[in-house]
């Protein structure tokens, strides 16, 4: 029996155990829209572009499977282009359908049409036009194939109107055959060995972890790592939940807005055993001064990333867990003795920068400080709810004092730093994980560039909770003019906002306000009691910084604490 392009493209995700897309329609798309009923899938409309690709994204990051958006052509797809590349900066696992012109209309300035596999090319880990039905159902295979396996990325899939009108006999491919893609996720033992060697001389190391920790789900192998060799841990950004932060190994995040402790560790460690992590300069700073006296193990299932910007000296290709499931054996048939005492010193001293340098404010009984918002958070929902954040200040202090134990519980633009992900990548986990309680960290800023979304959230009920530290400036600029531009507030004043109480109201939301810490753990019990979306105004000190901070292009060591 011979189907159409619209009714293979749904069988295509049936067999791929997708069970919810998020889109919004158009006339190159129409087709599938009007097939789309028939299908138990669930459609979550969006109302603009951008909000779909997050929200597959926010899906996918809770989840650990593909997420899915489906839009039309020309302005359509091209709206999803900055949700695409905060993906693949993450190496986030989305397949985007975008429609398309009819075949024969393309190159001819059609209405709606553009080259979206051209402009995609860059920030996808792959792309696909599709110019014949009896490819369609062999590229999708493919499309969820590539987004999950080896580095998960973003796939794009471009549907011309009529390739999805055209008909064939529909056959699903069993297996995909990709000449030249083979990911390596077994780890060399030759290597495993090499590594082995060095951790037994080593008297100061030091784990450095990547979100490649969360992606490869290797979390309880790497705090049996840590605890076996008593090394210390500190993550990326994209690493946070990785690793217990409670665990006594714990350093905190490393990097521009790292812990005190946690940046001299890498400073003064003799070695770094980095496993699922890129070395972006976020982490390392001055790259001839970041961790100077330190071998370097370095483990990564993309082969490109090792010694491109650090030299390693003992590269490991491999899936993660596979590379720390044959490290653990190793370390189990050649036990090294001895290691509370070899540690000792090590670890008094990494106490005693804890002890000297730690994270802290001082909150006044007059003002609210954000640090003082997210530690109620964290304190309210027990560290149980899944955090989403904007980009800014209002990031790093969600990564700071809302204290992740569990993979998948942050959801964060680590390397594209999008303003605008975190509401609908809230929306994305809400709907993946509809009895969790799950928390948008939001800057009053950054919450403004996918506001629209709040009518996504209400229309499905979904209960997501979006906390505002509202400090009237566009904070992280505005920090980095009070520091290095002698406080020329140029742009960064952001006065002008809308009333996010009745603006929440408006949309059918519950909208709540904290002007005195007296007022913060009521506003935030209130909202978490509420079955609905909710808005939290808190209206925090204005010019809060968030420390400590290296300035850029210094290194590590060099860290402003106050």
């Amino acid at each position: 029996m011979k189907l159409t392009g619209a009714q293979i493209f749904f069988e295509c995700l049936k067999a791929e155990g997708v069970d919810t897309i998020f889109g919004f329609p158009g006339g190159a798309v129409i087709d599938i829209y009007d097939e789309m009923p028939k299908h138990d899938i669930r459609h979550v409309l969006v109302r603009h572009e951008q909000g779909a690709a997050h929200m597959a994204d926010g899906y996918a990051r809770a989840t650990g499977r593909v997420g899915v958006c489906l839009v039309t052509s020309g302005p359509g797809a091209t709206n999803t282009v900055t949700g695409i590349a905060t993906a693949y900066m993450d190496s986030i696992p989305i397949v985007i359908f975008t429609g398309q012109v009819p075949t024969s209309l393309i190159g001819n300035d059609a209405f709606q049409e553009v080259d979206i596999i051209g402009i995609s090319r860059p920030c996808t880990k792959h792309n696909y036009l599709v110019k014949d039905i009896a490819d369609l159902a062999r590229i999708i295979r493919e499309a969820f194939y590539l987004a999950r396996s080896g580095r998960p990325g973003p796939v794009l899939v471009d549907l011309p109107k009529d390739v999805i009108n055209a008909k064939t006999e529909f056959k699903y491919p069993k297996k995909v055959s990709l000449p030249g893609y083979r990911p390596t996720y077994e780890a060399h033992l030759g290597q495993i060995k090499r590594a082995y060697a060095a951790i037994a001389k080593a008297k100061k190391p030091v784990i450095y972890a990547g979100g490649g920790v969360i992606a490869s789900s290797c979390a309880r192998e790497l705090k049996r790592l840590a605890e076996t060799l008593r090394c210390p841990v500190t993550t990326t950004l994209m690493g946070l939940g990785g690793f217990p932060a409670p665990h006594d190994l714990w350093l905190g995040m490393l990097g521009m807005h790292g812990t005190f402790r946690a940046n001299m560790a890498v400073a003064n460690t003799d070695l770094l055993i980095a496993i699922g992590a890129r070395f972006d300069d976020r982490v390392t700073g001055k790259l001839d001064e970041f961790a100077p006296r330190a071998k370097i193990i370095h483990i990564d299932i993309d082969p490109t990333s090792i010694s491109k910007n650090v030299r390693v000296d003992i590269p490991i290709v491999g899936d993660c867990k596979d590379a720390l499931r044959k490290l653990l054996h190793v370390l189990d048939e050649n036990r090294l003795e001895g290691l509370d005492a070899t540690r000792k010193p090590w670890l008094e001293q990494i106490q005693k920068w804890k002890e000297t340098y730690p994270l802290a404010y001082e909150q006044s009984d007059h003002e609210i400080k954000p640090q003082y918002v997210v530690e109620k958070l964290y304190e309210l929902s027990e560290g149980k709810a899944i955090i989403t954040t904007e980009v800014g200040q209002n990031q790093m202090w969600a990564a700071q004092y809302y204290h992740f134990s569990e993979p998948r519980t942050l959801l964060t633009s680590g390397g594209l730093g999008t303003m605008g992900y975190g509401f609908p990548a809230a929306i994305g986990a809400q709907i993946a994980f509809p009895d969790r309680l799950v928390i948008d960290i939001a800057g009053d800023g950054s919450i403004q560039m996918c506001i629209q979304e709040l009518i996504t959230a209400v229309e499905n009920n979904l209960p997501v909770k979006v906390a505002i530290l509202n400090n009237q400036y566009l904070g992280m600029v505005r920090q980095w003019q009070e520091l290095f531009y002698n406080k020329h507030y140029c742009g960064t004043c952001i006065k002008a906002a809308p009333d996010f109480v009745k603006l929440a109201e408006a949309y059918g939301a519950l909208g709540l306000r904290a002007t005195k810490p007296s007022e913060v753990e009521a506003v935030i019990r209130e909202a978490f009691a509420t079955p609905k979306t909710v808005f939290m105004d808190f209206v925090v000190n204005p010019e809060e910084g968030v420390y400590p901070m290296v300035p850029a292009g210094k290194a590590m060591t060099e860290m402003l604490l106050v």
